[in-house]
């Protein structure tokens, strides 16, 4: 299985709108009434989302680098790329985390060259957790969702190459 990561279409965009996780994940599904909001939002090119797909060009995820991947709340005061994704409901829990973020990894190496890459996850998500550190990721904050009360880690990593087992286009 190759993987590519490259730019996405409106279609893409909305699709995410109608994924739908189950609880405790359900924290990720996105609000039905704001898909054009949310279309917009993924497509303007200031906030770097890419699609990710498999060898038969399926949409299987997205990912982010910047602004969006910060949560309210958290420390980014030093300066790090922030790396925000997500992976098709039916494609997660399946031990293929690894796959994705190492080609999520690689894919911001080569188009951004960070010295530091960094990642918020919710602190429910022990799946995710479990994936980045996996990566070499390590906790550097913990904190509260500055509207919501939620709690979330911040991990971070300097930048190497971790695989090359897919394609980036």
């Amino acid at each position: 299985m190759s993987l590519s990561i490259q730019s996405w279409d409106e279609a893409n965009a909305r699709e995410i709108s109608g994924w739908n996780y189950d609880a405790p994940y359900d924290y990720y599904n996105l609000n039905p009434d704001e898909i054009e909001q949310n279309t917009h939002y993924f497509l303007n090119p200031r906030n770097n989302f890419y699609g990710i797909f498999e060898e038969s060009r399926e949409f299987i995820g997205y990912c982010s680098f910047g602004e969006d991947g910060q949560v309210p709340g958290g420390d980014y005061s030093t300066p790090a790329l922030d790396i925000g994704m997500g992976i098709c409901p039916n494609l997660t829990g399946q031990g293929r985390g690894c796959y994705y973020v190492a080609a999520v990894l690689d894919f911001a190496q080569q188009t951004f060259d960070p010295p530091i890459m960094r990642v918020t996850i919710a602190a429910f998500n022990q799946r995710a957790l479990q994936v980045w550190y996996g990566v070499g990721f390590h906790t550097v904050d913990n904190f509260e969702h500055q509207y919501q009360g939620v709690p979330f880690v911040i991990l971070v990593r300097e930048n190497e190459r971790v695989s090359k087992d897919y394609e980036t286009a």
